[in-house]
């Protein structure tokens, strides 16, 4: 079973944060309609060619989906697009401020007309606001919802390596689209959704702005570490491997100290006892195993921490990941169709008995745009002509 076969989106997105929310829909079984701009298409397309020439970001997150290659600022391509709503069950969008009324497309209007419509808005900063119209990435928002200030080191902040903003936007689209049907199921009714990416990294941000409005003070980043937990960190092992080890509570820690590193007298000293105490001698507690595990093998290391049941992970590079044996031996990458032969895709992470996931090919830039058009009932002549006219299809 695809749950949510039968059921249409139209997607007029680009980059990461609206497409993520998409394939997945599409992975669910929906049939997804990426509209695209007939100059280029969703510029993600672009952001590499590491891909055998497609880009990274765009196979990862355009898989489900049927390419149409339009131009939104003409007319012409306008009434496409509005015969492709009237068909859709759910629109997405994440366009630049005020491009989407530029193109015709008001949520409020496309759901007075069909009230059973869901419509999705992702955008910067949500609805209202003084920065409602501001441009918004992943990284600007990061930067300003202070995500990048907990992240690196006191000297030199960082951006977390994954566009959190972008899949967290997506994410809460796809989650909302989901209740939203659910309850399209019981009132006949649609919804009107916005995401702003700020508002999601503010509310994964919670534990940091709980510390600032109750402690009185911001969390410091410290590496690859947690400014809430201690001892819990990286450690570079003998054979010139990292270690990273952690405990996170009181009797996880005993174990680590009297098991792993046997050393009872850590275990029984009062300036250890709780958290509190250990995050505020991080260093010393670090030194301490820095030592040890600087001594042994990274199997040795695991060996002993498995036997305390002290949680650990090796320090893995993307390259790393790619054979990784939780990934490889539960056949969790497929192969997956795309312009440029099979390219390799995990599986959604949810691991459903009964369903069964779509998993059809990443599209050219306007493939399925002949075919969309004559499925919304454009003859050949109609066709040619906004082929001719530059209305449809990719350009040269």
């Amino acid at each position: 079973m695809q749950p949510l076969s039968g059921l249409v989106v139209v997607a007029i997105e680009q980059a990461v944060s609206a497409p993520i929310c998409t394939r997945h829909l599409g992975d669910l079984g929906a049939r997804v309609i990426k509209v695209e701009n007939r100059i280029g298409g969703d510029f993600a397309r672009d952001y590499d060619d590491v891909v055998r020439g497609m880009g990274a970001h765009f196979v990862w997150a355009n898989r489900n989906k049927e390419s149409v290659a339009l131009d939104l600022k003409q007319p012409r391509g306008q009434e496409v697009l509005a015969r492709l709503i009237d068909r859709a069950d759910i629109l997405v969008q994440n366009l630049a401020p005020g491009a989407a009324g530029r193109i015709g497309v008001d949520m409020a209007e496309l759901r007075a007309v069909n009230p059973r419509l869901i419509t999705v808005d992702i955008s910067g900063f949500g609805r209202g606001g003084p920065y409602s119209d501001a441009r918004a990435y992943d990284l600007l928002v990061q930067a300003e919802a202070g995500s990048c200030a907990i992240t690196g080191t006191p000297e030199q902040p960082a951006k977390p390596g994954i566009p959190i903003a972008d899949i967290g936007a997506g994410m809460y689209a796809l989650s909302s689209v989901l209740t939203a049907l659910f309850v399209r199921e019981r009132t006949g009714e649609g919804a009107e959704i916005s995401v702003g990416l700020f508002d999601v990294v503010a509310e994964w941000m919670g534990f940091a702005l709980n510390q600032a409005r109750y402690g009185g003070a911001d969390v410091q980043p410290n590496g690859l570490s947690s400014p809430m937990v201690s001892p819990y960190g990286a450690y570079r092992t003998s054979d010139g491997q990292v270690l990273v080890l952690g405990t996170t509570n009181d009797r996880e820690w005993r174990r680590l100290a009297l098991d792993v590193l046997r050393r009872p007298d850590l275990a029984e000293d009062p300036r250890f006892a709780s958290n509190a105490d250990r995050v505020k001698r991080r260093a010393e507690l670090d030194a301490v195993i820095g030592a040890w595990v600087g001594e042994r093998a990274l199997d040795s290391c695991r060996k002993a921490a498995d036997a305390a049941g002290i949680g650990h992970a090796r320090l893995n590079s993307p390259t790393d990941v790619l054979d990784h044996p939780q990934l490889v031996e539960r056949g969790r990458w497929e192969e997956i169709a795309s312009p440029v032969g099979a390219v390799l895709g995990l599986l959604p992470p949810p691991e459903v008995l009964g369903w069964d996931w779509r998993l059809d090919p990443v599209p050219a830039l306007g493939e399925h745009t002949t075919a969309v058009l004559r499925e919304l009932g454009f003859g050949t002549e109609e066709i040619e002509a906004m082929e001719a006219a530059g209305v449809a299809g990719a350009a040269e």
